[in-house]
């Protein structure tokens, strides 16, 4: 019941994407009428030809015949454009309408969400379901007015011809109301299936993409290709299963109407049946008897277009109906004096049973610097996490220049912070573009020259054919991997926030590129507070206060001179580093 509800509630809701576009949607459904109609207006005159051209031997009948078919199929044709063009064209702009939404929306849910759902899951969503729901549900609707429209017609016309013979043709209705009922149940079970199967597909295929060069290094291409043909022949068989369906509930229905045919032909031949039917009107009605099953056929087909479109209906709007990222904050500001301050903070991510972070307190004042080091899993990623609210926390809180970062909205607050972190993200775009996306509205190209100075870029940009018109590759590809880091401080720079994150900026890198990267990271640092998150710990020497977590708690802080004379935690980190 509750499944049939949400059937009933998904199909109201996809009709909402069709009120922008009623007036080609109903053009759309008078192009099948008119089709559907030409097609009946031909098996109408067949009566006529027969008795009274063939029959009657009146060769004028004939003449009209020949001029009247050319005319029929031309009209037929331009019914026929008419529906095709303007459904697609309604179809293809609720789909385009639909992704949108989609993206959109994705882009506004909050990072545990995507922390849950694959990738390639998501993608599928954007691409293959909103697909499938134009193409299932496009196909379905003209099926639906058009071949049912012709039912109706050829129906009207064996009632005009006998009603009595017509008869045996509503007898077996409920029958196959009965079946397709049955039918449908299963096809919305497979389609549902075969929308997660699709999914798995995407995500193996993105796995194996991504993680092309450790597949290749580790010989995984076996292992690989065998996960990959998993998923594959399962969403084959489901498919099979479709197919399956589809065709016994044809067959079961085809040999359903023509038992019915069978019994108009036998109560045809009864005396009193002869005597009433010309061979016109016999023919007409035997022609539209034989007719039917194709449209019978077709409306059977068509509720497995309708279950599938149904089904992707189903998981967009269960991606849509996701809450998006609270914003309860209502204070705006263009750019903050940069105090933090984290008092008493507690966070625990999702069922995990250990908190991440245990009663964490630490002040920063305007333009310090503050290093978090510990070992992996120790919380320090966390934090800077929770600053820029990527999670929200219930324990304890954050302030920023004395206000709790929860009263500010999330994009005022996101503005106040630049982020370098060791997973440079870049953009298949030019290197200008990639620096521009961390500044506000307009940016000079002389903001860019200036941010890539800064940043020491211009040591590699300059060497390159096309500098910064330089497309750089998906994720940056086409760069090394310091080469990334100096695009991603010179993003950082051109964004001139008040505060900055560094995390790990520098841990993936070589000696020499990291001396490059110090120096603009120096530069990045000049009169902004920061919180640098740090392997190496040559880079948080000159750090105003230096935090050592460990299993979410602090244990140490101090300067780095300190920290080495206590003989601790951070000393140890250190001589492991560096030797005692």
């Amino acid at each position: 019941m509750d499944s049939q509800l949400n059937r009933k509630k998904h199909f109201r809701r996809l009709l909402t994407y069709l009120k922008p576009y009623r007036l080609p949607f109903v053009v759309a459904v008078i192009g099948m009428l008119g089709y559907a109609g030409v097609d009946t207006l031909f098996f109408y005159h067949i009566e006529t030809l027969i008795d009274q051209g063939l029959g009657a031997g009146n060769s004028t009948i004939l003449v009209y015949g020949a001029i009247f078919v050319p005319f029929v199929f031309v009209l037929r044709g331009v019914f026929n454009f008419v529906s095709t063009y303007f459904l697609s064209y309604v179809g293809f702009h609720i789909v385009t309408t639909m992704r949108q939404q989609i993206f959109e929306h994705l882009m506004r849910l909050p990072v545990s969400y995507h922390d849950q759902v694959s990738t390639g899951d998501l993608i599928s969503k954007i691409t293959y379901d909103s697909q499938q729901l134009a193409e299932a549900t496009s196909r379905a609707i003209l099926t639906m007015i058009r071949e049912g429209a012709f039912v109706i017609g050829l129906l009207s016309l064996m009632i005009y011809h006998s009603w009595q013979l017509s008869l045996v043709f509503f007898l077996i209705g409920p029958v196959i109301g009965k079946v397709v009922s049955v039918v449908s149940r299963k096809f919305r079970e497979v389609s549902g299936k075969i929308q997660t199967a699709m999914g798995n597909v995407t995500t193996t295929s993105e796995q194996m993409i991504n993680g092309h060069q450790v597949v290749v290094m580790f010989e995984g291409q076996e292992h690989e290709a065998k996960r990959f043909q998993t998923v594959n022949t399962a969403t084959r068989q489901q498919n099979m299963k479709l197919v399956n369906i589809r065709t016994v509930s044809t067959s079961v229905i085809q040999f359903i109407a023509s038992l019915s045919l069978a019994a108009v032909l036998f109560i045809a031949s009864f005396p009193s049946m002869i005597e009433e039917l010309t061979p016109g009107a016999f023919t007409t009605l035997l022609t539209s008897m034989i007719m039917l099953l194709r449209p019978l056929k077709q409306l059977t087909n068509v509720n497995a277009d309708f279950q599938r479109g149904l089904a992707a209906a189903a998981s967009i709007f269960k991606v849509l109906d996701e809450e998006q990222e609270k914003d309860t904050g209502h204070l705006k500001t263009d750019r903050v004096r940069g105090e933090l301050a984290v008092k008493n903070l507690t966070f625990k991510y999702g069922t995990a049973d250990a908190p991440a972070l245990s009663d964490i307190s630490f002040t920063v004042p305007a333009g310090n610097t503050i290093a978090l080091v510990g070992r992996s899993g120790s919380g320090k990623s966390t934090i800077s996490n929770l600053l820029t609210r990527f999670y929200d926390y219930e324990t304890g809180t954050i302030e920023l220049d004395g206000v709790d970062i929860r009263e500010y909205e999330l994009k005022s607050l996101r503005r106040q912070f630049a982020v370098v972190s060791q997973n440079v993200t870049l953009f298949n775009d030019t290197i200008a573009n990639n620096i521009a996306y961390g500044g506000r509205g307009e940016v000079s190209p002389e903001d860019i020259q200036r941010a890539i100075k800064l940043a020491y870029a211009d040591e590699f940009i300059d060497e390159l054919p096309q500098g910064i018109e330089t497309i750089v590759g998906e994720n940056g590809v086409m760069l090394s991997g310091g080469q990334r880091q100096r695009i991603a401080i010179a993003r950082a720079l051109l964004r001139d926030a008040p505060l900055l994150i560094l995390d790990e900026a520098t841990s993936a890198l070589d000696t020499e590129s990291e001396r490059h990267i110090q120096k603009a990271l120096d530069n990045l640092q000049q009169d902004r507070t920061s919180l640098v998150i740090a392997h190496r710990l040559s880079t948080i020497e000159k750090a105003d206060e230096i935090l050592v977590l460990d299993h979410g708690k602090i244990v140490e802080r101090g300067t780095h001179t300190d920290l080495l004379d206590k003989e601790g935690a951070y000393a140890q980190l250190y001589n492991m580093q560096f030797g005692d």
